[in-house]
């Protein structure tokens, strides 16, 4: 089953074209993996998806309240402790114990930490943990093993594989070979946006970026 259907898609960052004429499909157990250089739309493609920002034409297709995405931000309240940032956003998804998400991202033993004491890796981690108790089956990544040591990176590729293992989906931006067997690539060189002047997309939305 699909999770994702993205047709004739382009999108901007700044009002400039950046990526247009992509397409593809995302179903059920697999993973798609997007590459290509610095500064060629894989996180304004992300937002987009995400429905942080229009596309400037095309269709995108997904089944409501499917997605949960995480980008560079790692989205935790800082005076919360680590359990307590985690039974937050699972009473906002109404989903249940958060044990077994401590122990899938090693986060027992700082459980009763708060968050703004941890180190930029464990925040991290902390960050992506919120994942597992969205509930939701498709997960849109945007570099998630930044500051991750070798081992938390196994960690997060151990979820994903049980993430699709159990019918879910994901969608990453990562330079790093996470070892997935599910995972295809999609490289968005062919998909760069031409110039105007070549018969490219012009632009009409200036969005706030950070």
């Amino acid at each position: 089953m699909n999770v994702l259907s993205v047709l004739d898609l382009a999108v901007s960052r700044g009002g400039q074209p950046v990526l247009e004429g992509v397409n593809f499909t995302l179903q059920s157990g697999r993973a798609l993996v997007l590459r290509g250089p610095n500064g060629i739309g894989k996180t304004t493609l992300l937002r987009t998806l995400a429905g942080l920002q229009p596309a400037l034409q095309g269709s995108i297709s997904a089944p409501p309240d499917s997605m949960a995405y995480a980008a560079h931000a790692d989205g935790l309240k800082a005076t919360l402790t680590v359990t307590e940032n985690l039974r937050f956003w699972a009473s906002i998804y109404g989903t249940g114990d958060v044990i077994p998400v401590l122990r899938a991202m090693n986060l027992d033993a700082l459980a009763g930490r708060a968050a703004m004491s941890l180190s930029a890796g464990q925040k991290r981690r902390l960050g992506l943990a919120r994942l597992l108790v969205t509930g939701r089956p498709f997960w849109v990544l945007d570099e998630p093993t930044v500051s991750l040591d070798a081992a938390s990176v196994a960690l997060f590729a151990a979820a994903v594989r049980k993430h699709l293992a159990a019918g879910g989906a994901a969608l990453m931006a990562t330079h790093i070979d996470l070892g997935i067997d599910e995972a295809e690539i999609l490289d968005l060189g062919p998909f760069k946006a031409r110039t105007p002047e070549a018969g490219g997309i012009v632009g009409g939305f200036d969005e706030a970026f950070t």
